[in-house]
């Protein structure tokens, strides 16, 4: 799992019919600090993350079974949306 700030969404519609019905938002990868890090991916939502929430990311198989299509070709999920972050006693992040 990974940290990821949501920046924006993508909007596509021809897709993959494993995609039909996903939300797609473009996330932005979390450094030590708590920055965004320059890392841009694209993951499925189905929890209703908004832009600028920090979410909980999985990738790989995890993915996919997190939004229960095995056959999709999802490779980055959105399985939470975070409330406080807090690293070596010190909250780096609070909603």
């Amino acid at each position: 799992m990974k940290l990821a700030v949501v920046i924006g969404q993508i909007v596509c519609t021809v897709r993959h019919p494993g995609l039909e019905s996903d939300k797609l938002l473009l996330v932005e990868m979390i450094d030590r600090q708590g920055r965004p890090n320059g890392e841009v991916a694209v993951a499925t939502d189905s929890i209703g993350a908004g832009n600028g929430e920090w979410v909980l990311i999985v990738s790989g198989s995890s993915a996919r079974r997190a939004q229960s299509k095995e056959a999709s070709p999802v490779d980055l999920s959105i399985i939470g949306i975070v409330d406080e972050a807090v690293m070596e006693s010190q909250v780096i992040f609070h909603k």
